[in-house]
């Protein structure tokens, strides 16, 4: 499965003529067309461009070009299909046909969604009957909190703010560091997280490490991480049962990757907004995030390619919340699998063959399919680096290219948050899933 699945990466990176692309796709949207009503804009296609689209697409936004009214989609109509025919856009870059599929904040377009769009550009770009257009979307502003305004947690019940940087317009990747205190006075559990750059500082803030650190016997020390940042990810979300400890007298350790864009921005700043469970919570397990390294020589030759695996187990169960491939201009590709030492299963779990390093996203799954490892097997890792010109996103396929920070090197590891369960809590879990199975398997005869 992994070795189909990586001449997959390997067809999709290397998908370079725009030309081809398009007469393919026109042409099977031509023979859809030809046995199926037309497509609108207003009726069909608007809801799907409202709900996946606008919220970037407006004006002040990221997106490059409004998409708010049938005019300004119309001109952008073939490129439009091109894009989310090819799963390029919306930018959430993770397999449908293999692994778990139920993902919280989930921005995959639907196959019907992408099939309604070809088929209304195929058709000419009907704008329809006015009469069908729905009502205008109201989005926040652009800096606004997702998590508040989209997923309504209100605003954050703590935000610590990085101190002020200036981003030079020209030169080599820059890390800013610092310790910031939290100034929180009593132990608090968290149960969501987001980072936020401010709006000039989008552009330049490559990624950002937030860790956790704590005065013990006088001295301050690390307490693992808080989260990690990069453009496209939401945030954390943790499930009811678990949750991270923002302990009394803590800080905050900033570590800021920036690559200057051509133009200055100074006095940049970034935030962690946190949102709490209630000051009586006790959660049942402890989650952690923790960055999962993919270890050995990583050196990819001139015009070459590479794969790295590596091996995870805990003598106790837990389950996988959240999984997020890391890399930059070679990686291709990653996956998450699970082996069954008693069985010898091997079980796919998450797969991401057409990676894109300018977005990074964090796959939360949904609480009833969060992977469960029982104690003793093994999360295995795998991630593929192609360094020849088919890769699309490679600048210079001449040099070699190693490990290493900058963008212009190389790095192999996935975020993963993981909740530290134990015997019972994994029994019980299992349980109640198999129960669940069993219900809807009878609900469908």
């Amino acid at each position: 499965m992994i070795e189909k699945k990586l001449d997959l990466s390997i067809r999709k990176v290397a998908w370079t003529s725009m030309y081809a692309m398009t007469v393919l796709i026109t042409f099977c949207g031509q023979a859809l067309s030809q046995e199926t009503p037309d497509v609108t804009f207003t009726r069909d296609v608007a809801p799907i461009i409202q709900k996946n689209c606008q919220l970037c697409h407006r004006k002040g936004s990221i997106g490059p070009m409004p998409l708010i009214t049938y005019e300004q989609t119309k001109l952008y109509a073939p490129l439009i299909k091109l894009m989310v025919t090819t799963q390029q856009m919306p930018p959430y870059h993770y397999d449908t046909d293999v692994g778990i599929q139920a993902l919280k904040s989930d921005k995959r377009l639907s196959a019907h969604e992408i099939e309604t769009i070809a088929r209304w550009v195929d058709q000419g770009a009907i704008e329809g009957d006015l009469a069908d257009m729905p009502v205008p979307w109201s989005f926040p502003d652009m800096g606004e909190w997702r998590l508040k305004t989209e997923y309504g947690y209100g605003e954050p019940d703590l935000i610590v703010k990085s101190p002020h940087f200036t981003v030079p317009a020209k030169g080599q990747d820059l890390w800013w560091r610092s310790i910031v205190p939290t100034g929180i006075t009593s132990d608090r559990y968290i149960k969501a997280i987001e980072v936020k750059p401010s709006l000039e500082g989008y552009k330049v803030v490559h990624h950002t490490n937030s860790a956790l650190s704590v005065i013990k016997n006088g001295e301050l020390e690390r307490a693992g991480h808080i989260t990690e940042y990069a453009l496209g990810k939401l945030g954390e979300i943790l499930p009811n049962d678990a949750a991270r400890l923002l302990p009394v007298d803590s800080y905050v350790r900033w570590n800021i990757h920036v690559a200057p864009m051509g133009e200055e921005v100074k006095d940049d700043q970034v935030e962690l907004g946190l949102w709490f469970h209630p000051e009586n919570y006790k959660p049942k397990y402890k989650q952690d995030l923790h960055n999962y390294l993919l270890r050995g020589d990583l050196d990819i030759a001139p015009h070459g390619t590479a794969m790295m695996q590596e091996f995870y187990a805990w003598n106790y169960p837990v389950r996988i919340d959240s999984f997020q491939p890391h890399g930059h201009l070679r990686m291709v590709a990653m996956s998450l699998e699970i082996f069954y030492p008693k069985t010898g299963e091997r079980e796919v779990v998450s797969m991401i063959s057409n990676w894109n390093p300018n977005w990074h996203l964090s796959h939360i799954y949904e609480d009833d399919v969060a992977p469960l490892v029982p104690t003793g097997a093994v999360v295995i890792l795998t991630a593929w680096y192609d360094n020849t010109k088919n890769n699309i996103h490679n600048p210079d396929p001449d040099v070699w290219v190693g490990r290493g920070n900058r963008a212009a090197d190389e790095m192999s590891h996935a975020w993963m948050a993981v909740t530290h369960l134990d015997e019972e809590g994994y029994t019980r879990l299992k349980t109640a899933r198999e129960a669940n199975l069993q219900k809807m398997g009878s609900k469908d005869k």
